[in-house]
């Protein structure tokens, strides 16, 4: 079923950014993949009139290799899908996501705006199905990627990063008053509002669990009133989720992430 079928609600073709973050990726980055993504969408577009348009925000945080150059490279192919937010200085991926997701909302282009890992775990394919359940649900303000293994999905996760995930996502759910079920999936979609960029104003305190810290600030400016967030954030099971070599999360990061989750809870919900 068509996005046009499913909604009368838009009056004009939805359009989302997604941003990239990069950190030395120049040899694993496959813009093969995300060029055909472009291609198969515009396609899509010339049969389905309210079918998105989207556009990549690749975030090059502070890369020391040639990251940079295969983004020019790709943007040159896809001038107007491909933009470009080089920072000189590594500062982490909360804070390239977080840089490229209010550059994303400044440009005033979109009325849509998330976050993929750039290692495609999972596929681009899956970026107009979480999109699409907030254009059909306007009371939505975000849909999350959840990697849920379920007869006829296809989700690989090693087995030490599932277990862990799991107690994590028990623990951040405690603390949230939220049963989310898998808070670390880098695949998210945020309805644009003014809303979504106070939230966004400030840096994270966490390097890794900022997808937490995004949710406990819009809990903060709700008054903690977890009940109305439930309503406004749906996990979508995801059809396809693989784990990729050569991920920078260690198996210690999930130790900093238990206490970023406390300064998390101490700053915005205590």
């Amino acid at each position: 079923m068509s996005f046009e079928q499913e909604s009368n609600r838009e009056v004009q073709r939805p359009r989302c950014t997604i941003v990239v973050p990069c950190y030395n990726e120049a040899r694993r980055l496959n813009t093969q993949a995300f060029g055909h993504f472009l291609e198969m969408a515009a396609l899509s577009r010339q049969d389905d009139s309210l079918f998105p348009e989207i556009r990549f925000l690749f975030v090059n945080d502070g890369s020391r290799d040639n990251t940079v150059a295969v983004l020019t490279s790709f943007q040159e192919e896809y001038p107007d899908q491909v933009r470009i937010l080089d920072k000189k200085v590594n500062g982490g991926k909360a804070e390239a996501v977080r840089d490229g997701m209010l550059a994303a909302i400044e440009d005033r282009w979109c009325h849509y705006v998330g976050f993929w890992d750039a290692d495609l775990a999972t596929p681009l394919d899956s970026i107009p199905k979480l999109l699409k359940e907030l254009v059909v649900n306007p009371e939505l303000l975000m849909v999350f990627g959840s990697r849920i293994r379920l007869l006829g999905r296809h989700v690989h996760r090693k087995a030490s990063r599932h277990y862990l995930g799991r107690v994590f996502a028990t623990f951040a759910s405690l603390m949230l008053h939220l049963p989310v079920y898998d808070t670390q999936c880098g695949a998210k979609i945020f309805r644009v509002t003014p809303e979504l960029a106070e939230i966004l104003k400030a840096p994270f305190l966490s390097k890794w669990v900022f997808d937490v810290e995004i949710l406990a600030r819009f809990l903060a400016v709700r008054n903690k009133q977890s009940k109305r967030l439930h309503d406004e954030v749906y996990e979508y099971p995801l059809d396809h989720w693989e784990d990729v070599a050569g991920s920078k999360v260690k198996p210690g990061d999930f130790l900093l992430a238990f206490g970023d989750t406390v300064r998390i809870y101490a700053k915005y919900l205590a």
